[in-house]
């Protein structure tokens, strides 16, 4: 069960990546970014997409066999992903002036659950194996 809810976390990350990030608005003005769009300034976000598919394929194609190993790649793609969005959000609250950037709902969801991948991961490898 930890397993689905790790791969439909990371999933669930990367198609956030390409939905509206943040919200900029000035006077009457309003525009969104994604955050393929915030890599444009910032290049090393692109390691949140790249860190989510490698997880996902990771997970796909060696969980039966390796579960460990499958935890271990899939609780250090999970905290690549969340520093880097933990970062954009320091950002986006240190930049505060005349132009208001909010964070949106689909951030906080792909930050939520990238956090999430981590702890599951981690019971992933807390947990007992079964004797064959």
């Amino acid at each position: 069960m930890l397993r689905r809810i790790n791969l439909s976390a990371a999933i669930i990350v990367l198609v956030c990546f390409f939905l509206p990030w943040e919200q900029v608005s000035c006077g009457g003005a309003r525009d969104t970014l994604t955050g393929m769009d915030l890599t444009r300034d910032h290049p090393a976000l692109w390691l949140v997409p790249l860190a989510m598919a490698v997880a996902v394929v990771i997970g796909v194609s060696i969980f039966r066999k390796e579960p460990r190993m499958f935890a271990i790649v899939s609780m250090i793609c999970g905290a690549i992903a969340a520093f880097l969005m933990n970062r954009e959000r320091m950002r986006v609250n240190d930049e505060a002036g005349v132009i208001a950037v909010q964070l949106t709902g689909w951030f906080w969801l792909a930050f939520i659950l990238s956090l999430v991948e981590i702890g599951t991961a981690i019971g992933v490898l807390l947990r007992r194996q079964r004797a064959p």
